[in-house]
């Protein structure tokens, strides 16, 4: 007797199937077009990365490690700047999300203010949230900190507000059901189950915010990035080697511990 093969997932059958192909033609079509029109040429295409390569040799090496005390002390600067930004929006995204959450918004009204506030801040840029802080307060690592927190609402408070709207909604209706509070609700049946995905996507954000915090330094808000700017406008290049160094390490730090972090709470 033949075995009947397993019949595939519906939404597998209707899924469409695009040649691999296919999608290279398209893509190397539109990747030429927008070169046509930037005015790039394949001579240059081709000449850039060699030409770059000789630029790091030339003159970015050996890279000058004599200051790497201040680097350091900027490389904390810079870890600092990114877990204020990251805990501040953290504290404020979780709130906005409970009342951003269609099975959770107490009226339609809030729930459509909270979610201008977070499109509202997920649009604007972190730089440009900087440099208005700048503006308004002076160099230094306050606005690299307010504008950090500021872009992070936008990611965290959307993606914690889609997290708490696919909940099973069992639990918090039976704890309703018998006379629970609405904060009880929210305590003991919903933040339990999200718990989870808050840790790695927070973790997830706090890893962008390193990487953010280093660009923000460029414009004024101190750090790494400000070490860097520095050194390319006085002509340094291999103190700014030294510099992407250890941005580098820092950045393969910060991964691995998050990575590490994640696997322990999940």
């Amino acid at each position: 007797m033949a075995t009947p093969t397993p019949s595939r997932h519906p939404a597998l059958r209707r899924a469409p199937s695009i040649p691999l192909v296919t999608t290279a033609c398209l893509l190397a079509t539109a990747a030429v077009a927008v070169c046509l029109h930037l005015g790039v040429s394949g001579r240059q295409l081709a000449s850039a990365i060699p030409t770059f390569l000789a630029f790091l040799a030339d003159t970015m090496w050996p890279p000058d490690f004599s200051g790497l005390p201040d680097l350091l002390r900027a490389t904390l600067l810079t870890v600092e700047v990114a877990f204020l930004g990251t805990a501040g929006a953290t504290l404020i995204s979780l709130p906005l999300a409970l009342l951003a959450a269609r099975n959770l918004a107490p009226h339609p009204t809030v729930f459509a203010t909270t979610r201008f506030v977070i499109t509202l801040c997920r649009a604007v840029p972190d730089f440009v949230f900087a440099l208005m802080f700048v503006a308004a307060l002076g160099l230094g690592t306050l606005p690299g900190v307010l504008g950090l927190a500021l872009h992070s609402i936008g990611m965290l408070g959307k993606v914690y507000a889609e997290r708490i709207e696919e909940i099973d909604p069992g639990p918090p209706e039976a704890l309703a059901a018998v006379g629970a509070h609405p904060l009880q609700v929210i305590r003991l049946a919903v933040i339990p189950q999200v718990v989870p995905s808050l840790v790695a996507n927070t973790l997830y954000r706090f890893d962008i915010n390193i990487r953010s915090s280093i660009v923000l330094g460029i414009v004024g808000a101190g750090g790494i990035g400000f070490e860097l700017v520095t050194a390319l406008q006085a002509l340094d290049y291999r103190r700014a080697a030294a510099v992407m160094i250890v941005v580098l390490v820092l950045v393969a730090v910060v991964e691995t511990a998050s990575n590490q972090i994640r696997r322990r709470c999940l």
